[in-house]
């Protein structure tokens, strides 16, 4: 490049461009009051066109999704038929391009790696994308090379381990990108590519943000994707492929030289281009390829690079880093408009309106596209006009300057097309009333002349598609959206629509076929988008319990929605004969493609998925045991069981926190039940499990009742599985007495646990009902307990956990509390109540309510003459000592134990009594009645109350 203040000789091989150069150094001089800075920029923008149209390897720059690129490609492609085509692509991406045939464009080609060796473990998965579009240059360049016989396509980019090694964490995306969906995009659509890494061909958009404004505002326009189509887009729609060529490489030189001049993302381009020319010259010199007959499609960007190693002759030599140790799988996923202009920061509806413009071009300059030989949804090919003549075009060395004439040339103005704004007219004004909208022909009128009326204000003889779109919002959207989707989402559908691609079964991963063919006996079209229901009547089927157990895997793996039971369950011993589901896994084609580059299998996946949470470093009993539990019910291996259990009994012991206790009693009590009734024995680390955890939580009992951070329900859970597997635990060689001592040296300090202990008391009998009820009683009498006695009562409702039997004692302590407090009292205290027991205890409230409705009378009348329960065992304070209540109940029984003698003798003989019966009940068996009855008058009662209903 020729430095500030000096006009550059018209050296040989520049006299193409003499004329430009001295219009340029005239009004670089005009415009700055002298050369300078901007004449160095404008000459240089020159020396960067000149070099690239100089390059005896044709250079075809190109813009990402561009229809006027993927034209002039398709144009360029049948007149010079090049034998090798160098595409700027990432180089391990090549095996998939192939498949695209299989597919429904858009698709993306997709590099992903689950298990990282090299990169931070925070980055995992890794996921690197490469979208394609019927409308895009790169297609052209792909359905040309692959069909073609005896071209050879190239991919020479980096590769899908150097961009995470160059670029970090999601450095391919831009800032208007990393924002999220655009708006008014539904999100499924809009993240069809997750959290992938973008790979795109020609990102052509100012770097420079005051250059990039100054343009917009100049341009009257509102985006970057509005000011491309109307100032770019539409005139190269027409030019020549001369013109075409040396426009991109201005407008590539331009951004390239107002970009900022450091950073890493300068750096990274810089060594893209290093890579590419490098692989370029590697596979020149290894075959007999001629430049001439090569065609190198990169980035209009990257096509006016200034690096060393430029070129076929490029001085410069640049090393290639090693790949990592990562495996890298790939495939291809499905794409879509809204996730292309998601994920690279385009204006919403740009790729939509791009294919519009596509299918627009075509028809007009007659240009015959490359469509891969039985591409799935494209259209067959049908008798139409003759095409249009090809022109060779004279060598790159010899390329004319074409750039003063189009620079120079005024905007070309289209005439209305009043039939095509019509027919959208009346278009977007059907679409608003099948969406709710009050849109009548007076507003499609009122939308044809606002986009007229529009377009005249922003000095365009034709209204564009954004300028139609802004008219339709204003006369029809007004200030609601009655439906889900407003205006600006229905002109984007009309235009072309958000169209969703889909990857053809046979470009599917081993797995992801596997998925399909077991769930043919379904009969559905499992790759189409959208929600199915699938019903199953194993009942008279017996060959769908195969189906739904892929199913309930699809689920345990698969996003929310792929895979959702309308009917039927699945659990530890129950299997439903009929189930009932909501399919989508056409909307989540992606998951099960993903799925697929993890093993070759749902069940293999899964096995790993259980392995690694078990083994995970934030792996806790319950996860552990929660893979136990999935391992059983989806995979049915007692293999993977009995592995995943020995695992949970060593996290256990590491634990030393009551956190997980909850979780960890559900489960365990869970896994007993099914082993209890499914197996003769109990599998041996399940023995291991309750020994080891029966120390455990005795040892860590008494710190627990003290720790701040531990809560009541978690001390509730250890003593639940202290006291619900104690009988297991004492047969299996732990001692009681471990237990007593942990409970007789807990001290806690808070009303909650205290009411706590007490019941755990009462459990290993150092506590009587009796004195518990008293000491309940206590607490109400006194006026410095009373507010705090919503706390007592929530450590008795997690009381139930480990002793169920206490529900009574709850009760008739909220009842008492009710009864004996005045209002001026219960009244402030009641909201506590209700507040403390939803918070705490909201799960064992169910519990309550059935002892209540057990123990209060079923009807109103009987209210007034109920005498609760714990009123009557009062009696056992009188003066007889109870004496009276003994012979009363003797009595009672003694009569019923004659009508009922096969229970007496049933007791009797466990009791070691013998004896004969007596006609009157006097003889020695009525004596035995007797003395049972009267040891035991409780019993007599009540079993006196059920048989006779008193």
């Amino acid at each position: 490049m020729n430095g500030p203040g000096r006009k550059p000789a018209n050296s040989p091989g520049q006299t193409s461009f003499a004329a430009l150069r001295d219009q340029l150094h005239e009004a670089a001089t005009a415009f700055a009051d002298g050369p300078g800075a901007l004449e160095g920029i404008l000459l240089g923008m020159v020396d960067d066109v000149d070099r690239a149209v100089r390059e005896p390897l044709e250079i075809f720059p190109v813009c990402h999704h561009s229809p006027a690129s993927a034209v002039a490609m398709a144009r360029r492609l049948r007149e010079k038929q090049p034998k090798v085509v160098y595409l700027e692509l990432c180089e391990d991406m090549a095996p998939l391009l192939d498949e695209l045939r299989n597919c429904r464009l858009p698709v993306a080609v997709q590099a992903f790696a689950s298990d990282v060796d090299g990169f931070p473990a925070e980055w995992a998965p890794l996921s690197v994308v490469a979208p394609i579009t019927e409308a895009s240059a790169e297609y052209q360049a792909i359905a040309y090379a692959l069909d073609t016989p005896g071209v050879e396509l190239v991919l020479v980019d980096r590769s899908s381990d150097h961009v995470f090694q160059w670029d970090g964490r999601h450095g391919e995306r831009t800032p208007e990108a990393s924002s999220g969906p655009a708006d008014g995009v539904p999100e499924p659509e809009a993240a069809l590519h997750g959290e992938a890494v973008g790979v795109e061909i020609g990102d052509l958009r100012p770097r420079f943000a005051e250059l990039e404004e100054h343009l917009l505002r100049h341009g009257k326009v509102r985006h970057w994707s509005e000011w491309w189509h109307q100032y770019v887009e539409v005139p190269l729609g027409d030019s020549d492929h001369d013109a075409y060529r040396q426009v991109m490489f201005l407008v590539g030189s331009l951004f390239r030289r107002l970009a900022p001049g450091d950073g890493d993302r300068v750096r990274v381009d810089e060594d893209r281009e290093r890579y590419m020319w490098t692989r370029i010259r590697e596979h020149l010199a290894a075959g007999a390829a001629d430049p001439e007959d090569c065609l190198y499609v990169c980035g209009a960007f990257h096509a006016a690079s200034r690096v060393e190693e430029f070129g076929v002759a490029g001085s410069g030599s640049f090393t290639i880093s090693p790949r990592s140790a990562t495996t890298w799988q790939h495939g291809l996923i499905p794409s879509s408009h809204a996730a292309i202009e998601a994920q690279f920061g385009l204006a919403p509806g740009s790729v939509s309106i791009a294919a519009t413009q596509w299918a627009k071009n075509l028809k007009r300059t007659r240009v015959q596209p490359y469509r891969l030989a039985g591409q799935d949804g494209a259209k067959k090919p049908r008798a139409t006009k003759k095409a249009a003549p090809a022109v060779a075009a004279p060598p790159p060395g010899a390329a004319e300057d074409r750039l003063s004439g189009f620079l120079r040339r005024p905007p070309v103005l289209d005439t209305l097309d009043e039939a095509e704004l019509l027919g959208w007219s009346v278009d977007i004004v059907r679409a608003a009333r099948r969406s709710g909208y009050l849109a009548s022909t007076a507003d499609a009128i009122a939308v044809f002349e606002t986009s007229i009326l529009l377009a005249g204000m922003r000095d365009r003889a034709k209204p564009t598609p954004y300028d139609f779109q802004d008219a339709a919002i204003t006369c029809i959207e007004k200030d609601s959206v009655p439906g889900r989707r407003d205006v600006r989402r229905l002109v984007e559908i009309m235009m072309g629509g958000d169209r969703i691609g889909r990857v053809g079964y046979d470009a599917l991963p081993p797995l992801a076929r596997d998925v399909h063919d077991r769930l043919a006996p379904l009969e559905l079209k499992l790759q189409q988008r959208g929600v199915q229901r699938a019903l199953l009547d194993m009942n008279s089927r017996p060959e769908l319990g195969a189906c739904s157990d892929v199913l309930w895997m699809l689920r345990r793996l698969m996003p929310h929605g792929a895979a959702r039971p309308i009917m039927g369950e699945r659990k530890l011993g129950e299997r439903s004969i009929q189930e009932s589901w909501d399919l989508a896994l056409g909307t989540h084609q992606r998951a099960l493609i993903e799925l697929g580059y993890e093993g070759v299998s749902i069940e293999q996946i899964l096995e790993q998925r259980l392995r690694r949470d078990a083994y995970g470093p934030r792996a806790t009993t319950a996860v552990v045991l929660a893979a136990v539990e999935d391992a059983t019910l989806y995979l049915g291996s007692r293999r993977l069981a009995d592995e995943l259990g020995a695992r949970a009994l060593e996290v256990l012991a590491a634990e030393r926190t009551a956190d997980g206790a909850p979780e960890v009693l559900r489960r365990v009590r869970g896994l007993l039940a099914y082993y209890r009734t499914a197996e003769p024995v109990l599998p041996p680390w399940v023995e291991s499990f309750v020994k080891a955890g029966y120390a455990h939580y005795c040892t860590l009992l008494p710190t627990a009742f003290t720790d701040e951070d531990a809560t009541v329900g978690q001390v509730a859970a250890m003593l639940g599985f202290l006291f619900s597997m104690e009988s297991l635990a004492l047969s299996l060689g732990c001692d009681r007495a471990q237990l007593e001592l942990a409970v007789a040296q807990s001290r806690p300090t808070d009303p909650e646990r205290t009411a706590l202990l007490w019941a755990a008391q009462v459990q290993l009998g150092a506590l009587s009902r009796a004195e518990l009820r008293e000491r309940c009683g206590e607490l109400l009498a006194n006026p410095m307990v009373v507010p705090a006695y919503p706390r007592y009562l929530s450590g008795f409702v997690h009381a139930l956990v480990p002793v169920p039997g206490l529900a009574d004692v709850v009760v008739e302590a909220v009842s008492n509390a009710f009864g004996r407090l005045p209002d001026p009292v219960l009244l402030p205290w009641l909201p506590s109540l209700i507040t403390t027991l939803r918070a705490g205890a909201a799960d064992l409230a169910p519990v309550l309510i059935r002892e209540a409705g057990r123990i209060f009378p079923a009807r109103l009348a009987a209210l007034d003459a109920w005498v609760p329960p714990w009123r009557e065992v009062s009696e056992a304070g009188a003066p007889d000592g109870g004496r009276t209540r003994a012979a009363g109940g003797g009595s009672r029984g003694a009569a019923l134990l004659f009508a009922h003698p096969g229970t007496l003798d049933a007791v009797a003989e466990l009791l070691g009594c013998d004896g004969a019966w007596a006609a009157s009940g006097e003889g020695p068996a009525g004596a035995v009645g007797a003395v049972l009855t009267a040891r035991h008058p409780d019993t007599a009662i009540a079993w006196e109350s059920l048989l006779t209903g008193a």
